[in-house]
């Protein structure tokens, strides 16, 4: 069973007191300042995916990219690429290691939708927190169920080690399972739903939550199901020195003024 949705007048509130809500697709485009159409076109994006040959579990069904940004006030700018890299106090089962993914396509990030959204998702959490700049990381997953089960999280449920995390629900298609779970971290409450309708999105304070997503097997002969988690986190991306971090903010936003673009539009 679904929870009740979070009123956008609310999530700031929600998020301070409880440390998560959930948005239903109509207030997502809202938030985003984009009509829902233009986010249903990022979609087919996610058939173009590449295999994560880090899993350790052996599996082959997790698809994904990823790409990092960095947002200042209104200002959105795409950093040079970089590995995905967790400690393994938030990642005990592939945290410690540096894991380089293919960047997510440069037209899915030059879409408004997109542009929209992360800039949207910046501000929301600056409100709540009164931070002005975020070092921010998109991850395109799809997991599938060729091989008959896949685990959207196979390390179980855990933080992320940033501060404000963004859990999208972009489709699913011919399977069962795949159950959002979301624990205090230090009480005994927790909510369990399913998320079914695209464009869904849970919003999560990293320090306050724990969450997970239940393995998904298919109805059929096959099946997937895809998201777009995106993390925000003050002050460095994870595993950089304070003084790289502030290093990193110049360098991309002077990168895109030198290439003759605002730097939303990297």
């Amino acid at each position: 069973m679904m929870p009740e949705f979070t009123s956008l007048d609310h999530v700031t509130q929600a998020l301070r007191t409880q440390g998560w809500a959930l948005l239903p697709p109509a207030d997502v485009a809202a938030l985003a300042g984009t009509p829902l159409a233009q986010l249903d076109a990022l979609a087919p994006a996610w058939d173009s995916l590449e295999l994560d040959n880090y899993l350790k579990d052996g599996g082959r069904y997790r698809r994904r990219r990823h790409s990092c940004f960095v947002q200042h006030d209104q200002e959105l700018a795409q950093t040079a690429h970089r590995a995905h890299w967790q400690s393994v106090e938030y990642n005990a089962l592939h945290g410690g290691m540096h894991r380089m993914f293919e960047p997510v396509l440069p037209e899915t990030v030059a879409a408004p939708g997109w542009q929209g959204l992360l800039t949207a998702l910046g501000r929301l959490f600056g409100a709540v927190r009164g931070e002005p700049t975020w070092y921010v990381e998109a991850h395109q997953f799809r997991i599938d169920t060729a091989d008959g089960i896949g685990r959207p999280t196979p390390e179980g449920a855990h933080r992320d080690g940033v501060d404000y995390v963004a859990v999208i629900l972009v489709g699913r298609h011919g399977i069962k399972g795949g159950e959002t779970r979301i624990f205090e971290a230090d009480g005994p409450n927790g909510k369990r739903f399913t998320m079914t309708e695209p464009w869904t999105m849970l919003l999560l304070d990293d320090a306050t939550v724990i969450h997970e997503s239940t393995p998904i097997q298919p109805l059929g002969a096959h099946g997937h199901r895809d998201t777009l988690v995106i993390t925000y986190r003050a002050g460095n991306f994870q595993g950089e020195i304070q003084q790289g971090a502030r290093d990193a903010t110049g360098d991309a936003m002077q990168e895109a003024t030198q290439d003759g673009q605002s730097p939303a539009g990297r």
